[in-house]
């Protein structure tokens, strides 16, 4: 319903048109917008599933060797094996922009590429079933990285996707509604003023003409 502080004017109604057609461009825009998100998601989605799963095989395959070496060897020596270890890994984290959204992109560097870095010990007194569960382990940390990573980037998405999407309601359901109402109720006003003004003037014209021909 048009609101009754607008004044019905020539002025107010080329304004008003002016910002129905920005808001229908920007609805268009962001429904686009907000397409693309959502296609932007279903792949995030798609990918996490993959990786989720490959995580998940993985450690449990690691957690499997570790608790058959716990079967195998003491408390105490496993411990003494894995308590200092030789690799060190260095995460980075830059950001890739996903339609306005900054997304993390991790990665990561090891101290050297040596594979053998990943035992910190000496293989004499451990047994195979560790040796396999710190290589598993090595194996799934870039895919556990990739996850976190994911994740992450859905649940930014999400949210972008969430506030596109209230802001073309807001533009859909509130203000384009809104101006459409408020010009055509302008137009109408404009339109009875004319038609009062045109009554007016035949008035005065036929006035005009019995004063100067004195007919009625």
């Amino acid at each position: 319903m048009a609101g009754t502080a607008i004044t019905p004017t020539r002025m107010v109604l080329n304004q008003l048109k002016g910002r129905l057609k920005t808001a229908r461009r920007g609805h268009k825009l962001l429904k686009d917008k907000r397409d693309e998100l959502m296609r932007q998601f279903m792949d995030v989605v798609k990918l996490n599933k993959q990786l989720r799963t490959r995580v998940e095989e993985g450690l449990t395959g690691a957690f499997a060797s570790l608790q058959v070496a716990s079967a195998i060897m003491s408390p105490e020596m496993l411990e003494q094996a894995l308590l200092y270890p030789r690799q060190s890994v260095e995460l980075g984290l830059t950001y890739k922009n996903i339609m306005s959204v900054n997304v993390p992109q991790y990665s990561f560097q090891t101290k050297n590429n040596d594979p053998t870095e990943i035992y910190p010990y000496g293989f004499a007194q451990t047994s195979g079933e560790l040796d396999d569960a710190l290589e598993k382990m090595a194996k799934v940390f870039e895919d556990m990285l990739e996850l976190a990573q994911v994740e992450k980037t859905m649940q930014l998405l999400a949210e972008e996707i969430e506030k596109t999407r209230r802001r073309v309601n807001a533009l859909e359901y509130v203000m384009i509604p809104e101006l459409t109402e408020n010009i055509k109720y302008i137009s109408m006003k404009l339109e009875e003023n004319e038609n009062s003004t045109k009554v007016r003037l035949l008035k005065v014209k036929e006035m005009v003409l019995q004063d100067a021909h004195n007919y009625k």
